[in-house]
């Protein structure tokens, strides 16, 4: 028992010492692991004076590691082993090195130069060893790493990701990380985790036919490694931005291209595009800003801050600039048309200048979409009567695309060309022609004031490169004056009644006249037949009168015979016939007088009607006659008395002698009418003087008439 015992205790004790011989000669690592060898002590010293990795056999941190496995050799007395997760770097992310190792940097470098060393997993490859070549730098490296899992030895470089910081930190001072946790910070800030996607789709792109949502952008670079820019330029010309160049950087992914190509430090000319780039945050920032889109309708005027001196195009003539061909600095002779330009608004300028016809309006509180009028109020005005009216304006206004370069070397933009310029003009224009007119005058020919405020005002548009296309003036606005505007409004629209009731009027009577004369030719053709009939009737009573006459004259003369020989037989009768013609005169008269009243009242045209009627007799005596006749025949005594006594003793004799008065005045009367004049009878006649006086009176009573109706209209 004692003997098993004793080989028990010899095999425990065999066992333990080669337990420990393991453990104090072999290392294991686990394979997503490496290992970080550190020599506590060496015969052959320390590392000497610079370099912080042991690259020989001296004592300290060692530039390779240890992979996954078991490792013989590794005395715990005199090496330490620390055990670190391997880099992994997630996909499509960005992983920065920080070197803690190397040649130093110059003043003017800002990141370490690449150098092959695989992904900074060969220490002494970066360091320059055994190769000899060109070592890294210590400090922030422009190389990067892209996703994947990477064996780097932690003593020596420090890897910064999204999902942690891959360091030993046994090795880092605090001012090492702090630093670290800054940059951390910094780069999660600009997303440098992640690689720069230009045009990336919004969210809603993701629907099905949505391929308009995608982003109209591009990505200004602003480098902050190599040669500073040269005094006086503000942007970074392109370089290395042909694939067929040897040293073509690809987007700046490859910054030791960009810098062989002669790339400058700074804000870079050159844009990316759409497209995913790789960048280094430290080596190159990028700040997303829309493309440049020239509407349709529009041009674009390129101002460029950058590019060599060029001759001016302008000509002599134009002495606001100078314009200056594509490329050259200054305002471009050639304008962008409609499209999507990636232009990088740092390097220059791009004014959009509308080619199509657009309205300015010159009424306060109204704007067009455009923007342009956004400042412009109705022009206040003073008439010559002392109103004082705001004016509502509208001006439609082109501008040549050719002439846009002009415009905006002289002015700036279009907006600085509407209030510097075009608001001043048109407001001092209209108000020199509200001084000269009255308020009802600058109402009334507003269209008249339109029609040469057009034409003025396009030969003043001339001189700007513009073109006024037209001009047009809307109602005056009045605040205090408003009730006098109203009036005056009024006085207009009375006036307009009045020109439309004249026109009205005047159609009326046109209207009036030929319904006239419509009723007349109406009236005479139903009476056409009539009127026929009273012609043929005239023509027969012509006829007619022409044979009584001829027979009439044929017992006129025997008449005229037969009176002669009764005259000298009549006298003494005559005197009493002649008596009582004056007694039925005296009757006459009165009778006439009552007819001359009633002439007057009736009116002057039944006096011109009795004129007529005299004048039928061609003699006023024979119509005295006819009116003594008719009087006598009315009257109740017996013109001749039932027995006559007859004696002897007149002129003539014979039985002619027996007619009287009667016979003689019908003797008359046929001899007038027959148209002869009776022979015997003188101007001592008493019955032609009767007759005369019985005219002359007939004459004078239709006289007086006249004057009385004269009087009483006057009155």
């Amino acid at each position: 028992m004692f003997w098993m015992d004793s080989v028990i205790t010899a095999i425990a004790l065999i066992l333990g010492a080669l337990a420990f011989l393991f453990w104090l000669c072999f290392r294991w690592i686990p394979n997503d692991r490496i290992g970080v060898v550190e020599k506590w002590w060496s015969l052959a010293g320390s590392v000497p004076e610079g370099p912080i990795l042991a690259l020989g056999d001296e004592a300290g941190y060692r530039s390779d590691v240890l992979r996954g496995g078991l490792h013989f050799g590794y005395w715990r007395w005199q090496y330490a082993i620390h055990s670190v997760p391997l880099v992994t770097i997630p996909e499509s992310r960005i992983g920065y090195v920080f070197a803690r190792d190397g040649e130093p940097l110059p003043p003017a470098q800002t990141l370490g130069r690449i150098v092959g060393c695989n992904n900074f997993q060969d220490a002494r490859a970066f360091l320059g060893t055994p190769r000899g070549g060109l070592a890294g730098q210590r400090g922030r490296q422009r190389a990067i790493l892209r996703e994947g899992v990477y064996a780097i030895n932690p003593a020596l470089f420090t890897v910064i990701s999204d999902n942690g910081v891959f360091a030993l930190r046994a090795v880092l001072t605090r001012a090492e990380q702090a630093a670290t946790a800054q940059w951390l910070e910094e780069l999660k800030s600009v997303d440098g985790f992640s690689p720069v996607v230009v045009g990336r789709r919004r969210p809603e792109a993701e629907v099905e036919g949505a391929d308009s949502a995608a982003d109209d952008s591009i990505a200004i670079v602003t480098v902050h490694d190599g040669p500073s820019l040269p005094p006086g330029e503000i942007i970074a010309p392109t370089v290395g931005g042909d694939l067929a160049d040897a040293d073509y950087h690809n987007n700046y992914q490859d910054p030791e291209a960009f810098l062989r190509a002669g790339g400058r430090r700074g804000r870079q000319h050159m844009p990316l595009t759409d497209g995913t780039s790789f960048l280094n945050r430290w080596f190159a920032t990028v700040e997303v800003i829309p493309k440049t889109v020239v509407l349709i309708g529009s041009v674009g005027v390129v101002v460029s801050y950058i590019g060599r001196t060029g001759a001016d195009v302008s000509g002599t003539t134009f002495r606001h600039g100078e314009r200056v061909a594509e490329g050259e600095r200054g305002v471009w002779e050639r304008t962008l048309g409609p499209g999507k330009y990636a232009f990088n608004t740092y390097s220059g300028n791009v004014v959009l200048v509308p080619t199509t016809n657009f309205v300015l309006h010159w009424v306060t509180g109204r704007s067009e979409s455009h923007r342009y009028d956004e400042s412009l109020k109705s022009i206040d005005l003073v008439t010559k009567d002392a109103y004082e009216p705001s004016l509502p304006l509208s001006v439609v206004v082109h501008i040549d695309y050719q002439r846009a370069p002009s415009v905006i070397q002289r002015f700036g933009d279009v907006q600085r060309l509407i209030t510097q310029t075009l608001d001043p003009m048109l407001s001092a224009y209209f108000r020199d022609i509200a001084h000269k007119k009255t308020m009802l005058e600058l109402l009334h020919d507003r269209d008249k004031i339109q029609a040469e405020a057009r034409v003025e005002l396009r030969d003043k548009f001339h001189e700007f490169d513009i073109e006024c296309v037209d001009v047009l003036i809307g109602k005056p606005e009045t605040g205090k004056d408003s009730g006098k505007i109203e009036t005056l409004l009024d006085q207009l629209r009375e006036r307009q009644l009045s020109v439309e009731q004249l026109e009205t009027f005047e159609r009326k009577r046109v209207a009036a006249e030929k319904m006239r004369l419509l009723a007349e030719a109406q009236a005479q053709a139903s009476m056409q037949t009539n009127l026929t009939n009273a012609r043929v009737e005239a023509q027969i009573a012509e006829q007619k009168g022409e044979a009584e006459l001829a027979k009439a004259r044929k017992s006129a003369e025997q008449m005229v015979v037969m009176a002669e020989a009764e005259l000298a037989q009549s006298r003494r009768r005559a005197e009493q016939t002649v008596l009582l013609a004056e007694a039925a005169s005296r009757q006459q008269e009165l009778e006439g007088r009552g007819e001359s009243r009633r002439v007057m009242q009736v009116g002057l045209g039944e006096a011109a009607v009795q004129l007529k009627k005299i004048a039928s007799y061609g003699d006023p005596r024979l119509y005295a006659l006819a009116e003594v006749a008719g009087a006598l025949s009315g009257s109740s005594q017996p013109l001749v008395p039932e027995r006559l006594f007859v004696t002897g003793g007149g002129e003539g004799g014979g039985p002619q002698s027996a007619q009287g008065l009667v016979g003689t005045l019908l003797a008359l009367l046929v001899a007038e009418k027959s148209g002869f004049a009776p022979a015997t009878v003188g101007s001592d006649d008493p019955l032609a003087r009767f007759a005369d006086t019985l005219a002359e009176q007939t004459m004078d009573s239709l006289a007086a008439a006249g004057a009385e109706e004269k009087t009483a209209k006057e009155a």
